[in-house]
């Protein structure tokens, strides 16, 4: 997986990486077992900022989508508890669903923007 750093974007580089793993496992371009670049490869293309890669690296170990070995490097390793799954996805839910109550988002447009992104990465 080529990761890109858009560096006029506010978000921080560490968050952009974060997210772009997140979307690669989601998406089946990243698999179990998958190696990641090393923090060395990352600095390179983040114009040496080996913070990032260290920090992006470390939010998804504890989130358990990687595994972090000496030898191999950062490894795609998909946390397969899917109640603590579930609890993080409505604690963030809940936050999304009332900003879009405050803005008038009625219940049938946040299933179809469910469903469009469930048919954007292939899941059923």
């Amino acid at each position: 997986m080529y990761l890109e750093i858009d560096f006029n974007s506010d978000e921080a580089f560490y968050v952009q990486l974060y997210h772009q793993i997140i979307i690669g496992i989601a998406t089946s371009r990243l698999q179990e077992g998958d190696p990641l670049p090393s923090v060395r490869q990352l600095a390179d293309t983040i114009r040496n900022q080996y913070a990032h890669g260290n920090k992006a690296y470390s939010l998804l170990r504890q989130e358990g989508f990687v595994t972090i070995d000496r030898r191999r490097g950062a490894i795609i390793a998909v946390d397969e508890n899917k109640i603590k799954a579930m609890e993080e996805m409505k604690e963030n839910l809940i936050v999304a669903l009332a900003k879009g109550c405050c803005r008038n988002v009625s219940r049938e447009e946040v299933h179809g923007l469910i469903d469009e992104i469930y048919d954007e990465y292939g899941i059923d």
